[in-house]
């Protein structure tokens, strides 16, 4: 049976805000470790049937950024979803939320630039 371990080192500020954070994976073909301005982890407990997540971003994580990063992780979700489910009609409603949600940033963002 083959072990990956997956390591990830968050930089705090003094008020424990996220300045950094950088992470590498054992079976990675990256020879270093990545930085990453944001990251969610979610664990599947399933005794008690409850997702445990963690979710962090650093200071320098622009809002349009963490809209992106949402959109791209809800599309992945949607095909994770679909993979496991094999439930195309239900990935591609969750795919429809996911670019509604993201034109609706959008919008707001060309807005309020005006």
């Amino acid at each position: 049976m083959n072990q990956s371990s997956i390591k990830i080192d968050v930089l705090l500020d003094p008020d424990k805000v996220p300045e950094q954070i950088n992470w590498s994976a054992s079976d990675s073909a990256a020879d270093m470790t990545q930085k990453a301005k944001a990251m969610c982890i979610a664990f599947w407990d399933g005794t008690d049937k409850t997702a445990m997540r963690i979710d962090l971003w650093t200071k320098d994580m622009m809002v349009d950024e963490m809209a992106d990063f949402y959109y791209q992780m809800l599309m992945s979700m949607a095909d994770t979803f679909k993979r496991a489910t094999q439930q195309k009609e239900m990935s591609d409603d969750m795919k429809t939320f996911a670019k509604n949600f993201f034109d609706k940033f959008r919008a707001l963002q060309v807005k309020e630039q005006q």
